[in-house]
């Protein structure tokens, strides 16, 4: 019978597929709109309560946009709604978080070396940060700040800020800044489904109704999209930082998620500008250079905990079912003799600095949390260790790896 693992793994390589298909519509299009909306220019003979248009040329064709501040006069027969690749960004990305983060959470969501949680508490808290985030941001921009936008991006940034440090405490490195991606990104996927898309529904039904739509709508909307243009770039550093220890295995990822945040404000700034007026502040790349220099100064920090501190630790349940099983000596001493080299809190194979991935392979308790990457990397696949490190991993140590993690799920 085909395993199990391989297939589960397929599917959430298959949802992480559909989510940067998605994403990638999804931020095209924010993009190419925010530049449109910045290079509208007035002209003498523009329809009545146009606000500006743009010409350009694409794909061998010229394109004539123009833009109504508020609506035109009629309402066209055809009309086109951005939003599915919003919607289906978020779905698949809230997807991928529970597959990884959820199903996965023994692994790759809790830190027993930061907090005592069980699993449904670790999801518990996942979803719930997720909701009552965007509760908190839509009740302050729907406040009296929203008159006051500075201000209002300054607290976005401070709960931002809060947030970081908070999943820092209790979840993994990894899981950290994955979260507060996602915290950030559903954010500006509820501001396109709760108040983007419904004020501009107002809007078409005031003018099929034959009634003067109010601005006030499309003012909102603006507001919201201005927020979700700012925040894209640091969603997608977050998103992507779980493929780099350096940016989460650190005691200090809670400050260089923060930064990401600040360099996303400096490079959209200068394209925000260079859209509008045709040149872009250069001063906004030095200030981003310099946040980066410091974003790798504090990623060289290592990680505090010792190979002894690892070994002093309890094992959790999820890690006692791997140990006891039958095979697990076995499957140790080779991963100890093909993998502990380079997967070490201090790395001894020549140039490397730092454990790849994040991934620590020295201790029991490191060899039995790690149970499934290993029997998926280094058991039904060859994807690890790399061929020119292999000491004594055998085709019959890969089959003693294999039977291990089977005969520990089978006693599940």
């Amino acid at each position: 019978m085909y395993d199990f693992a391989i297939m589960w793994d397929w599917f959430a390589f298959s949802m992480r597929w559909l989510h940067v298909i998605t994403a990638m519509a999804w931020i095209g299009a924010s993009f190419y709109f925010i530049a449109l909306d910045l290079m509208l220019k007035p002209a003498e003979d523009m329809p009545e309560g146009a606000y500006g248009e743009e010409w350009e040329v694409h794909g061998g064709g010229f394109y004539h946009t123009t833009k109504y501040l508020v609506a035109p006069a009629r309402m066209p027969e055809h009309l086109t709604w951005h939003k599915w690749q919003s919607y289906t960004t978020w779905l698949s990305g809230a997807g991928l978080l529970m597959i990884i983060y959820w199903v996965g959470g023994e692994l790759f969501l809790l830190d027993p070396t930061k907090a005592d949680l069980s699993l449904w508490q670790g999801i518990l808290i996942s979803g719930g940060s997720l909701t009552l985030g965007w509760l908190a941001y839509d009740f302050m921009c729907k406040s009296k700040l929203s008159e006051k936008p500075t201000i209002l991006m300054l607290l976005l940034f401070v709960i931002l800020v809060v947030m970081s440090w908070g999943y820092n405490q209790i979840f993994t490195g990894r899981a950290a800044l994955l979260h507060l991606g996602a915290f950030t990104a559903t954010i500006m996927t509820a501001n396109v489904f709760f108040q983007i898309m419904p004020n501009q529904r107002i809007v078409v039904e005031d003018l099929k109704a034959g009634r003067t739509p109010d601005a006030k709508y499309g003012k909102i909307a603006k507001v919201r999209s201005t927020h979700n243009n700012y925040l894209t770039l640091p969603v997608v550093f977050l998103m992507l930082s779980n493929h780099y220890p350096l940016a989460f295995g650190t005691q200090y990822a809670w400050i260089i998620a923060s930064l990401i945040f600040l360099t996303g404000v400096t490079i959209r700034h200068y394209f925000n500008t260079m859209h509008k007026t045709g040149t872009g502040p250069h001063w906004t790349w030095a200030v981003t250079v310099i946040l980066m220099i410091v974003i790798a100064w504090l990623s060289s920090v290592r990680p505090t905990i010792t190979v002894e501190d690892a070994e002093a630790r309890d094992l959790t349940s999820y890690e006692q079912r791997f140990v006891a099983a039958e095979g697990f000596d076995d499957a140790y001493d080779i991963v100890l003799g093909n993998c502990s080299m380079c997967h070490a809190r201090e790395p001894f194979w020549d140039g490397i600095r730092w454990a790849p991935k994040g991934v620590f392979l020295e201790t029991q308790s490191d060899v039995a949390r790690h149970a499934d990457q290993i029997y998926l990397h280094a058991g039904v696949s060859h994807a690890m260790p790399p061929p020119n490190a292999i000491a004594t991993m055998t085709p019959e140590n890969r089959e003693k790896i294999i039977a291990w993690v089977r005969n520990a799920r089978a006693e599940k």
